[in-house]
């Protein structure tokens, strides 16, 4: 490999590792904080693919598309809650794992019915669907920059709101004492539905940007499901900024895992698990 194709593996690396994180960001914020373990999370990420299909072709623009799907996501994610998720907090975990499950053959059924079973492709807007020169004549897209910009703006966002702002605050001491957080007056069901759309609007938005990547296809949430739950377990649970970290740790992983060991790339992710785990068994952070 020489040291073009090697750079071009790191951004590439980096960029599917952020994409990864704005899925795992909002896992975290949903498994980490609330404690509910759902697994409809990846349908998420495959509702804002297939939103972006839907919606780039009735504005004929992905960027216009981009803050109506996460206008929708919110909304989606606020009415989710209320409806399913807001009385499983006290529940026990076989009953969170039932009910997310149950939703995932709900979200498939839906979309089999409304859009098919086809697979789709998104157009990535003409002023970035051009390449830049790396060198040795190989080129880089210019839309996956534009993904990592865009996922490392989102990155910086939520934590200045986890860490700056009173929202942030009642945030993570919900997640560390739930009843004292009500008994000093706080509305913690209205806070835990606000942090769950924003988990979902994640998510959505992550599905969003990389419908012109990957296509739009069935079931599509699933791997990315998995990887999710890993990055939460080696970040530490709860813990944005191990949710960062851990991300980028395994889109190198699998990025580099492809290109040396294609049959085997899928196994490394667990190996890079079993032994950050064994390292540190909490996780690479602490939640916050």
């Amino acid at each position: 490999m020489d040291l073009t194709t090697f750079l071009i593996q790191c951004l590439n690396s980096v960029q599917y590792g952020l994409l990864l994180f704005l899925v795992a960001s909002g896992l975290t914020l949903i498994f980490g904080i609330m404690g509910v373990i759902n697994l409809a999370h990846g349908s998420f990420y495959m509702i804002g693919a297939y939103l972006a299909f839907w919606l780039a072709g009735l504005t004929g623009n992905l960027m216009i598309a981009l803050p109506l799907g996460v206008v929708l996501a919110v909304a989606f994610g606020y009415l989710l809650e209320w409806a399913f998720f807001a009385f499983l907090y006290e529940r026990e975990h076989l009953q969170q794992v039932l009910l997310t499950f149950g939703l995932i053959l709900v979200f498939e059924e839906l979309r089999s019915l409304t859009l098919g079973d086809d697979v789709h492709g998104v157009t990535i807007p003409q002023w970035l669907s051009g390449s830049i020169a790396i060198g040795n004549g190989m080129t880089y897209p210019v839309y996956r920059l534009a993904v990592s910009v865009i996922c490392l703006l989102v990155a910086g966002g939520i934590a200045w709101v986890i860490k700056q702002t009173k929202l942030g605050m009642m945030v993570r001491a919900g997640s560390t004492n739930r009843e004292m957080v009500q008994a000093l007056g706080i509305n913690i069901q209205q806070l835990y539905r606000l942090v769950f759309a924003a988990g979902v609007a994640l998510a959505v938005l992550a599905g969003m940007i990389a419908a012109p990547l990957a296509s739009v296809y069935p079931r599509m949430g699933d791997s990315v499901l998995i990887l999710c739950f890993v990055i939460v377990v080696i970040g530490g649970i709860g813990s944005i900024k191990g949710a960062m970290v851990a991300a980028l740790l395994i889109g190198f992983v699998d990025t580099f895992g492809k290109v040396f060991w294609q049959e085997g790339s899928g196994a490394m992710v667990y190996l890079a698990m079993a032994l950050v785990l064994l390292w540190r068994p909490e996780g690479l952070f602490k939640a916050g």
